[in-house]
């Protein structure tokens, strides 16, 4: 039995003609607020008012920058403005049930087997950590 198998999955249906469901809501936003801008200005205000929100309407519905909506990249720009820019690392506190009681073995090429234990491990962490009275 044969089945077809869907090949464009990333293009969006269109409904109206050319536009997606997308295009078209952003074209009937962009209607309605040159409606209202018609009625609130007088004629030539509202032409001049009108050509800039034509535009941004007329982005986006149909403007892709680096293949994104313009919706998520001005998204994306607002919230990186008001994020922290700050990236700051803090130590991963251990908590003392992983250490275990039994001795760790250590295997050097020019020395013998050693045994570790505990205390001997805790010695050296505050060697290297520095709290050795430094």
């Amino acid at each position: 039995m044969m089945f077809s198998v869907p090949q464009f999955i990333d293009v969006e249906d269109k409904i109206a003609g050319p536009l997606t469901w997308k295009q078209l809501g952003w074209m009937i936003g962009m209607g309605a607020a040159i409606l209202v801008i018609l009625s609130v200005f007088e004629k030539t205000a509202a032409i001049i008012i009108s050509i800039p929100v034509v535009l941004f309407f007329m982005a986006l519905a149909f403007y892709k920058p680096g293949g994104f909506p313009l919706t998520s990249f001005l998204f994306n720009s607002v919230l990186f403005l008001f994020r922290p820019k700050l990236a700051v690392w803090e130590r991963p506190t251990v908590k003392a049930s992983r250490i275990k009681e039994e001795p760790v073995t250590i295997v050097a090429s020019h020395e013998e087997d050693k045994q570790l234990t505990r205390e001997k491990l805790r010695e050296l962490a505050a060697l290297i950590d520095g709290q050795n009275g430094r």
